[in-house]
């Protein structure tokens, strides 16, 4: 029973209550007793804990996050988490404010429990806080790893990696089953790109015949793509850090063992490396020779102004783990969507087929010089980007001071995140922007179709300060991907299928369920490798 007395006190409470879970407000800061401009609107917070209780319970957050934009009708809102603002962003006009007009303000990284295990300890250049460490390993990455020279000097090497792509799914079509797994074979040829020009070669253990991954490779990428997403994954102890060791939410488990597989992988060979050119390095011996075979060889010869190694072996090993992760997923998830939504709409499939067969012929396979000349093909490509990202956010960039942006109030130690998601369908920004539709890409005024987007209507390889440094990579990697799929073969759904299953994950924005389709040679069977 519930004495009288304690009836006013209960209804107080309730009341209280009633004031906390108040769905929606705007909310005013003060500072100094000065009137400040106010934060962007967002959802009222508990008190200390802020949005937290919400965070847990609304799954995908990121879902979430887009819903409340959409009933606040806004472009911009403010969601705290404990202490931190978390600030996303639907606009291309207020996006390009934060990463061009204030670029220095907003050019760090937060730290977080998984960022601090991918890059070492905040050694590496993308995920590291702004500071002397990023600035060194960026100007390593931009100056050595990804110019413009290193990128011509390792062309073989990515056309090698298209030949194999050709020749597995080729040796698919004439199994059994004659079907192919795009997304294993999306994922394995980034994956063999980057291996082979990483460490000279796309296999761990032996290699198979057919051109397809072994256990090892399928390992190793599993692991990659288990990274990327825990990469900013709303963990609860990034905004309570006196959690972390608890993993309250079983992000901690996940990274740990994608990391140790990761590393399990590149480790024996990167330390094999460091002690071939560090104990012989000044040989005359011809293995040892002074011309770097592959990336990991630029990274270990690097020398500083006295001549001692420019890295450490950490920074090798961190710096290896971020390019492969930075590298293998955008061309990946934009391919097999793309092909996905082709299939379902034969006449873009067709006239992408006809471009290729107009600009390269059925003759010879299409090669990287083929690309300013694939305009369709890269339309394709970036409706993919456009329409289907890789994940909801671009990686977080951190407030380093306090900010006015799109007249309102961004406080220092803010969390900003670019919707790639609400970039990309934002129907202010695009015509029917749910529909795939390359032609969109094709204007009058455009002599050759690029796969980034300086506006930021919507996102493939960010921009600013610490937006992606390899854009000509990506770009290589994305169109010579989908070209050689649609040059190669003809896709077909299953016999059992009348359409392509276009659903997105629960929990992601990849297919639902990998794209699994019929491909058929269409050129002369002594093209195929």
């Amino acid at each position: 029973m519930i004495s009288s007395s304690s009836i006013p006190l209960l209804f107080i409470v309730l009341i209280l209550l009633l004031i906390l879970i108040k769905k929606l407000k705007f909310r005013s800061t003060r500072e100094n007793g000065k009137s400040v401009p106010q934060l962007p609107p967002g959802p009222a917070p508990w008190p200390t804990i802020g949005c937290v209780p919400e965070m847990l319970c609304q799954k995908p957050i990121f879902w979430w996050i887009h819903c409340l934009m959409k009933e606040m009708d806004t472009d911009i809102a403010c969601v705290r988490l404990g202490k931190v603002h978390v600030i996303p962003v639907t606009c291309p006009k207020i996006a390009q404010e934060f990463l061009k007009k204030h670029d220095a303000i907003f050019s760090s990284r937060p730290t977080s429990m998984a960022t601090r295990m991918y890059s070492g300890g905040y050694v590496t250049a993308g995920l590291t806080p702004y500071g002397s460490q990023s600035n060194k390993m960026r100007r390593v990455l931009v100056s050595e790893i990804i110019s413009p020279a290193r990128h011509h000097r390792l062309v073989d090497r990515r056309t090698e990696e298209a030949d194999n792509l050709v020749k597995y799914i080729y040796n698919r079509s004439k199994s059994s089953s004659r079907t192919v797994n795009v997304r294993t074979a999306t994922r394995q040829y980034t994956g063999n790109v980057m291996r082979k020009i990483m460490f000279s070669k796309r296999w761990f253990g032996e290699e198979r015949a057919d051109g397809g991954p072994t256990v090892a490779e399928e390992e190793h990428v599993e692991a990659i793509f288990t990274i990327i997403k825990y990469l900013y994954a709303f963990c609860i102890s990034d905004y309570f850090p006196w959690l972390v060791g608890l993993d309250l939410d079983g992000h901690e488990r996940s990274v740990k063992e994608a990391v140790r597989t990761v590393n399990k992988y590149h480790d024996p060979i990167i330390d094999s490396r460091l002690g071939k050119w560090r104990r012989f390095g000044n040989s005359d011996d011809e293995s040892t020779s002074d011309e770097p075979h592959d990336l990991l060889d630029v990274l270990v010869k690097l020398k500083d102004s006295e001549g001692k190694p420019l890295l450490t072996p950490e920074e090798i090993k961190a710096e290896v783990t971020e390019i492969m992760f930075a590298s293998v997923d955008n061309p990946s998830n934009a391919v097999e969507w793309a092909l996905a939504e082709m299939m379902n709409q034969p006449e873009i499939l067709k006239t992408a087929m006809e471009e290729l067969d107009r600009v390269v012929g059925t003759e010879r396979l299409v090669q990287e010089c083929d690309i300013p000349h694939l305009n369709y093909i890269k339309a394709c490509a970036r409706e993919a980007f456009r329409l289907h990202p890789i994940a909801p956010f671009v990686p977080t960039h951190m407030a380093m001071s306090d900010a006015i942006v799109a007249g309102y109030f961004i406080p220092k130690g803010s969390h900003v995140l670019l919707s790639r998601l609400g970039l990309g369908r934002n129907p202010k920004v695009w015509n029917e922007p749910l529909e795939f539709r390359p032609q969109r890409h094709l204007t009058s005024d455009c002599t050759e179709v690029q796969l980034t987007e300086p506006d930021l209507r919507f996102i493939s390889f960010s921009t600013g300060r610490r937006g992606c440094v390899a854009p000509m990579l990506g770009t290589a990697m994305t169109t010579m991907l989908l070209a050689r799929m649609v040059q190669g073969f003809n896709w077909k759904a299953p016999p059992e299928v009348t359409s392509i299953n276009l659903d997105e994950s629960t929990g992601d924005l990849f297919l639902a369920n990998p794209l699994i389709a019929h491909a058929e040679p269409r050129l002369p069977l002594h093209l195929y490798p």
